[in-house]
């Protein structure tokens, strides 16, 4: 494969090259990974920067469909959207439905649009683990807005805020009480709260929700990085497309205040910090995978349901004998 020729062809907006380039980093082949790190230096140098929005919520809560209208509505403004939709892996077989392309029909059409859904694969945080890297080649590939979809199962959803500009939770009219376990680590993250499905007879509902959560997102000290009046909580209908224009414009005064007020290049370089320390996390994981660490892990493991050794001197020695190898 010629690394230059596709970085060439992403920078030139081409779809298909984007589509493979996408599939070459979520591969875990270590050639694939050496071409892929390759490919990212290629393109790093152009600059581009999307607007990285990150949107959970819990299952059923409407995060497709709002992302079809939402993303037709920026469309129609003359924006070019990328769709990073994750989908949730089975533990038993490994396999994922990918059905987020099929749920927005009208977008998948569009020229300006692209939708790519991956698999979480079992990576912990809403978001597959190469996520962050799809969304480097959609930036390069010069979409205006990049919106990333997580899973939607609850408070480790948290990490797609590591990841993005914005981050969006969508809730349903009367959701508080499914979201008790879990709302106040990610309501502390959320930039914006938007309640869906305000329409037709959930409209009063869905007014009285967002009401509850805005008097909520009241009690929260006040972050550095929110000008006066954020975050707040708003109401909007995906399927009446109604609300989002309105949601749509704060999140621009938000995006321009944290420009203009250097918060934007600081949370930018927290993220790549933060990544930077991941990958280190996720190479020495990786190093346990070999035949010579799967050895020495049954090895340590049988000493200590032995009685031979106890759990932390055999994970004390285990360490040592992957940094000596």
């Amino acid at each position: 494969m010629e690394i230059s020729s596709l970085g060439d062809r992403i920078l030139n907006g081409e779809r298909r090259a984007l589509a493979r380039a996408i599939t070459l980093v979520e591969s875990g082949r270590a050639d694939h990974r050496a071409q892929a790190a390759e490919l990212l230096a290629h393109l790093s140098g152009a600059g581009r920067q999307s607007l990285r929005i990150g949107l959970s919520g819990t299952p059923g809560v409407g995060k497709s469909t709002f992302i079809e209208s939402f993303g037709m509505m920026l469309i129609g403004l003359g924006l070019r959207v990328a769709v990073l939709a994750v989908d949730p892996s089975s533990t038993r077989s490994g396999g994922s439905i990918l059905g987020d392309k099929t749920r927005m029909e009208r977008l998948s059409r569009e020229k300006n649009a692209f939708i790519r859904p991956s698999p979480s694969q079992s990576h912990l945080g809403g978001v597959a683990r190469r996520t962050r890297e799809a969304i480097a080649l959609c930036e390069a590939s010069g979409f205006d807005v990049v919106l990333i979809e997580t899973v939607g199962v609850g408070q480790s959803e948290t990490v797609v805020s590591e990841m993005s500009d914005l981050f969006l939770l969508l809730l349903a009219p009367a959701g508080g009480d499914e979201l008790q376990g879990v709302k106040r680590g990610i309501m502390e993250m959320a930039d914006m709260i938007l309640v869906n499905k305000a329409d037709g007879d959930l409209k009063p509902t869905a007014t009285r929700t967002c009401a509850d959560y805005a008097g909520a997102l009241r009690l929260l000290r006040k972050r550095p990085q929110d000008p006066e009046g954020f975050p707040k909580a708003m109401t909007v209908s995906a399927v009446e497309e109604h609300g989002l224009d309105k949601a749509w414009d704060e999140m621009q005064v938000l995006t321009k205040w944290r420009r203009d007020n250097g918060h934007w290049d600081t949370n930018r370089a927290a993220q790549a910090q933060y990544w930077f320390e991941q990958e280190v996390r996720s190479a020495l994981l990786a190093r346990l995978s070999t035949p010579q660490a799967r050895f020495d892990m049954e090895r340590f493991g049988a000493q200590v349901s032995a009685g031979q050794l106890s759990p932390s001197a055999a994970a004390t020695d285990m360490l040592a004998t992957l940094i000596a190898e």
